[in-house]
């Protein structure tokens, strides 16, 4: 069984800087959960105010494309659930832009978890 690492990255739609504060902290949650139901292991993760940067292992067992339209999905109706204000910008139960990046990883893991983490630094200064 192989596990395979992917760097992934999602935005908001319409890239609006919305991602701080209390949605920011439960989003990170929602996205933590969503990845244990799945089986998968977030290595680093980091949301930035206008898109959100995750590595992952991923077993073999599911695809790509069906655990981002899960973790994209599941994710949008919660966010909606716990932050009912955001019906007004993006409407009713959409929340994620339709596309996403993802690339798999090998050699240079180590250096995408170190760009990953240091995204924030300029948040946290």
């Amino acid at each position: 069984m192989t596990i395979k690492v992917y760097y992934i990255v999602f935005t908001p739609k319409y890239r609006r800087k919305v991602i701080y504060g209390k949605l920011r902290k439960d989003i990170g949650t929602i996205l933590r959960r969503s990845c244990g139901i799945k089986e998968l292991e977030i290595i680093e993760a980091h949301a930035m105010p206008y898109h959100i940067h995750m590595l992952v292992k991923k077993p073999p067992k599911l695809s790509v494309s069906s655990f981002m339209g899960y973790l994209k999905g599941r994710s949008t109706v919660l966010i909606h659930e716990r932050h009912a204000n955001l019906k007004y910008n993006y409407g009713n139960r959409t929340f994620l832009a339709k596309g996403y990046c993802v690339s798999t990883v090998g050699l240079n893991q180590k250096t995408i978890e170190k760009y990953i983490r240091e995204q924030g630094a300029g948040d946290r200064a």
